[in-house]
């Protein structure tokens, strides 16, 4: 059967990917960025992942204001990446997981989840910067992707609770996959940042050191909390960290955090986590049996 080896957390700004394809690793402003994606890469290494399945959103490359879905799952054998208006970044195709991703669709639909599922849709920055940074790609990807889009810009969103839920459902969905598997999931956007209007340029960093902390040992109270509470506290596209709840909700109810980088350098507070599963007394006796 399938089974979850953990989760990422990760910022997907598209400044990060232009830095990366500029060389800019080492240089002073970007450096600490890039370090902190280091263990992440060597984390994965170690893991060797059969699949990535990746919560990100659409900035209106494949998605638009007229037809956005709330939930979509990507089930095509192989994704592109967008050309975001600056010429596609160099970067290979990387497979998709047709089997797993229309298990998952299956299953989510049986356990209440209502879901669009696409093809041949290009995957923007939402997923390519991140992916960039924590895998290697020339000459090909090492693992597969299942790209799940949520709607984080075109009100009415998802509620910080849903997207929780629909974690939790997921791992139900995987762990009943009948593929021997490894999979990763991941959650992306954030941290704390506002693009537009009067608190342009807002950022809350005792903020997202809450998040972070929450994320691991309350991701109740986070689900509890409403959109306008992200916006306060995080500035306006800060609610897309509801994507770390739905990764949060596919983890075990008790999980360790291995890896935390922050960063904040740009308009946008960056931040990179890994966790781990912690085996309860019960998975303990039932896998033993």
């Amino acid at each position: 059967m399938a089974r979850i080896v953990g989760g990422i957390g990760t910022s997907h700004v598209p400044t990060i990917g232009l830095a990366y394809d500029k060389g800019k690793q080492n240089e002073p402003a970007w450096a600490p960025l890039f370090k902190g994606y280091e263990p992440v890469a060597e984390w994965l290494a170690q893991r060797k992942p059969d699949a990535l399945v990746m919560f990100y959103n659409d900035h209106a490359n494949s998605f638009f204001f007229d037809c956005y879905p709330t939930f979509a799952l990507g089930v095509s054998p192989q994704h592109e990446f967008a050309d975001e208006g600056a010429g596609k970044r160099p970067l290979p195709d990387i497979a998709g997981h047709p089997d797993l991703a229309i298990h998952i669709a299956e299953q989510l639909v049986n356990d209440e989840f209502d879901l669009t599922v696409f093809q041949d849709k290009p995957l923007d920055h939402g997923c390519n910067s991140p992916l960039s940074l924590m895998l290697p790609h020339d000459g090909g990807w090492p693992t597969a992707l299942v790209p799940f889009e949520v709607n984080v810009l075109q009100y009415p969103l998802p509620t910080a609770n849903r997207c929780y839920r629909l974690g939790q459902a997921l791992r139900r969905a995987i762990e009943s996959f009948d593929q021997d598997l490894d999979v990763v999931v991941v959650g992306t956007g954030g941290l704390s940042h506002q693009v537009h209007g009067e608190r342009s340029g807002f950022n809350n960093t005792e903020w997202d050191m809450e998040f972070l902390d929450l994320i691991v040992n309350d991701p109740e109270r986070l689900a509890r909390m409403k959109h306008v509470d992200y916006v306060r506290l995080g500035g306006a596209e800060s609610v897309e960290t509801i994507m770390w709840l739905a990764m949060r909700g596919a983890l075990a109810p008790t999980i360790r955090e291995v890896h935390r980088n922050y960063y904040l350098a740009t308009s946008t507070a960056m931040a990179v986590t890994i966790y781990e599963n912690v085996e309860s007394d019960e998975d303990k006796s039932g896998a033993a049996q």
